[in-house]
């Protein structure tokens, strides 16, 4: 059973169209990075979720049930980092935990979820004083109270350094493992490559992509960035690499020594082969995949691929 169905989801404020049409699912257990630039779509979508704001037409499901008619059983197995959320500044970490524990009816210790956070040092210290930082491992603290089924993290990292990004991952990956269902909206696409089995892009309230990281990166066809540091290069050379079969892009950056930039779908040595046939000494050169970031910039761009 999917942990979030979502059905032919549209919804409109007045004459502006936030979604449309929207039909996606989040399977049990897995980790689901949520993308798209600012104004797709993406917090509309999760206030509809967990039934802050009502669609105009179509249907959605969380844990098994209808999400406007049984929000409030879904949210008691629900734990939720909103973004921009703030504390309350006269009350200390232990007091945000306990009130959270006992909303829940859940028997956590507050000191164990502040340690797993790294704020234990902090637990009687009023959130007035916190910074950006602190307040969200607060945040993410309350969000794990009573072992919830499904984490909703919306721009978990902000405000954290990394050393704080990196136990935030950790702990992403040990609730997945633990069973937990997590909906990772973010825009900072490195966290998403590092802890996300799938990817959904939502681009003007559509789902344009949705994939493994891996996926996404072979449907946009960006395959491999090679670098290569040249003694020297002219224009036939130039035109012999663009014309190679596994080349989709060559060109020149310049500099001295000279560096070419090729996009290459399949062997790379074809290039290196093809310039040193030509006498040219290849001094240097250097690969790159594509990153989850190109392929947001191909969905979400104008000129970028069709929807899928």
């Amino acid at each position: 059973m999917p942990a979030i169905t979502v059905d032919s989801l549209t919804k409109s404020y007045g004459q502006t169209l936030a979604l449309e049409d929207l039909s996606f699912t989040v399977e049990e257990g897995e980790v689901f990075g949520f993308l798209g630039p600012n104004g797709a779509g993406k917090s509309t979508t999760i206030n509809v979720i967990l039934d802050f704001i009502r669609p105009t037409s179509g249907r959605v499901e969380v844990l098994g049930l209808d999400a406007q008619t049984h929000s409030r059983e879904i949210r008691a197995q629900t734990g939720v980092l909103p973004e921009g959320v703030e504390t309350y500044d006269r009350l200390t970490a232990r007091q945000h935990l306990e009130f959270a524990i006992d909303s829940k009816g859940a028997d956590d210790d507050p000191e164990a979820l502040l340690e797993r956070v790294d704020l234990l040092d902090a637990i009687d210290k009023k959130a007035g004083g916190y910074s950006k930082g602190m307040e969200q491992r607060l945040m993410l603290a309350m969000a794990l109270v009573g072992e919830p089924e499904l984490l909703i993290l919306d721009e978990p990292s902000t405000g954290l350094d990394p050393n704080g990004a990196r136990e935030m991952r950790e702990i992403v990956r040990e609730e997945s493992e633990r069973g937990a269902t997590v909906f990772f909206s973010s825009h900072i696409m490195e966290q998403v490559e590092a802890v996300c089995n799938r990817v959904g892009i939502l681009r003007d309230g559509e789902m344009v992509a949705i994939d493994t990281v891996s996926g996404l990166r072979d449907s946009v066809g960006n395959g491999t960035t090679l670098r290569v540091t040249v003694d020297r290069i002219d224009d036939a050379a130039m035109e012999a690499v663009r014309s190679l079969p596994d080349v989709t892009e060559a060109r020149l950056e310049g500099g001295d020594p000279p560096v070419i930039t090729a996009q290459v779908d399949g062997s790379k040595t074809a290039v290196l082969g093809e310039l040193e046939d030509r006498g040219i000494e290849v001094r240097d050169f250097s690969t790159r995949e594509a990153s989850l970031e190109d392929v947001f910039q191909s969905y979400t761009t104008e000129t970028g691929v069709e929807a899928r």
